[in-house]
């Protein structure tokens, strides 16, 4: 289970393994989604540049938390951070992932994947 890397955008298309790409935003945002499996491990990942930081929070369909970390953006390159989570931590359905950026001007991609 290893995150996407960053490299030419900020991160690349997930392949596959992929349940989401947002290739890239500036500013707060997010993403709600489904498909989600209990039977595999699920990785999120985000890159983000522009400098500041982008909070990043991971919620099921039943609302509770699964992934919550920060990652900070250099100016001039990326920052990524990424959770990684068990068979199972994220119930089967829907999910949703926040980016909250500490400035309107940060730039960032996330990719949500689910390796076999």
């Amino acid at each position: 289970m290893s995150p996407a890397a960053a490299a030419g955008g900020l991160l690349p298309h997930p392949g596959p393994d992929g349940l989401v790409w947002v290739e890239e935003s500036t500013g707060a945002g997010g993403v709600v989604s489904g498909g989600v499996s209990e039977r595999l491990p699920t990785v999120l990942t985000v890159a983000c540049e522009g400098g500041g930081s982008a909070a990043v929070t991971m919620k099921g369909q039943d609302g509770v938390r699964v992934a919550e970390f920060t990652v900070d953006c250099p100016e001039g390159s990326a920052g990524v951070g990424s959770a990684s989570m068990d068979p199972g931590a994220v119930p089967r359905g829907s999910f949703s992932v926040e980016v909250d950026t500490s400035t309107q001007v940060v730039r960032w991609a996330l990719t949500v994947t689910q390796p076999e």
